[in-house]
């Protein structure tokens, strides 16, 4: 448990450092990944959405959906290194570190753009204009940058050196892709959909090469590169669904129970643990209604071992 009121968005697992990045509302709570604790925050990031870590530079930046800035941080001391750096767009939402180019990408999900940040340095390079409003997103570590767009069901290509879109491919029949995953070592992106719906897709060929069922209300999914398994956190009916590839084929291999409103995720890739955030939800009013959520009951479910 971790307390407090708010919503929540995206979180970031450290394997290496041992720590876990939890978005919540105007802040970032930072866990321990084996004690389970609370072991730092990172203040004053009004409506954040996600965090990229540079760890080669000892850095990490948070997208500021209500302010529309990138918060940078020091991430042994969790300190701000400077002011935030606007991003020239409306709401960043999903924000990606491209090792190759020491570039951060932050996609501003209202004014269906990304802007390129220099690592580094702080300052704007680029701006980029996208075919829609960019959801989640990813790197391959050798200059591409891949964002799932909501409003097309498309996947769109970034170089991350020429700051340009190189490619975008249909993800049909996916309605709606928010979370993205990466395979880096057969390259494969995994996206989930509204409908319910994973697709499997081939980033080098521009196209869809299986798809499966997942739960409802899914923002957000994981690839355990050791285990070849993607999981789908279906924040809809509080489950986690795992998709195997077995003789070529992607198949649904588990549903397992996690809470409602656990949406989004993060992996742990040495000890394969899965976290999802969520809170407790009041009971439904007489007369049904959106889901609301108990007061002060935040937390972040973990699966596994």
């Amino acid at each position: 448990m971790i307390g407090g009121d708010g919503g929540w968005d995206y979180l970031t697992a450290d394997s290496a450092a041992r720590r876990l990045y939890v978005s919540h509302a105007t802040h970032v709570v930072v866990v321990d990944l084996d004690s389970g604790k609370v072991v730092g925050d990172i203040p004053d990031t009004p409506g954040v959405h996600g965090i990229a870590l540079a760890p080669q530079l000892n850095r990490g930046f948070v997208s500021n959906g209500r302010t529309n800035t990138v918060t940078i941080f020091d991430l042994k001391t969790l300190k701000a290194t400077g002011e935030p750096v606007p991003t020239g767009g409306m709401n960043p939402d999903s924000i990606r570190y491209e090792p190759s180019t020491q570039r951060v990408f932050a996609f501003n999900g209202r004014s269906n753009n990304a802007t390129a940040i220099d690592a580094k340095t702080g300052k704007v390079v680029a701006t980029i204009a996208l075919p829609g409003n960019p959801e989640f997103s990813q790197a391959d570590g050798k200059g591409k940058v891949y964002v799932n767009i909501e409003s097309t069901s498309e996947i769109v290509e970034i170089d991350a050196a020429k700051a340009t879109v190189t490619k975008k491919y249909s993800l049909a029949p996916c309605m709606e892709p928010s979370g993205l995953a990466f395979d880096e070592k057969d390259r494969r992106l995994f996206s989930v959909c509204s409908n319910r719906t994973m697709v499997v897709s081939d980033p080098d060929a521009g196209k869809v090469i299986a798809t499966a069922a997942i739960g409802p209300g899914s923002d957000g999914v994981a690839y355990d590169a050791a285990q070849g398994l993607a999981f789908s956190s279906n924040g809809g009916d509080g489950t986690l669904t795992v998709v195997q590839n077995t003789g070529g084929k992607w198949q649904v291999t588990d549903n397992i129970a996690t809470e409602r409103g656990g949406r989004t995720i993060a992996i742990d890739d040495k000890t394969h643990k899965i976290y999802v955030p969520t809170a407790s939800v009041a009971p439904t009013p007489a007369g049904g209604g959106r889901a609301t959520y108990l007061p002060n009951t935040f937390k972040v479910v973990v699966i596994g071992k």
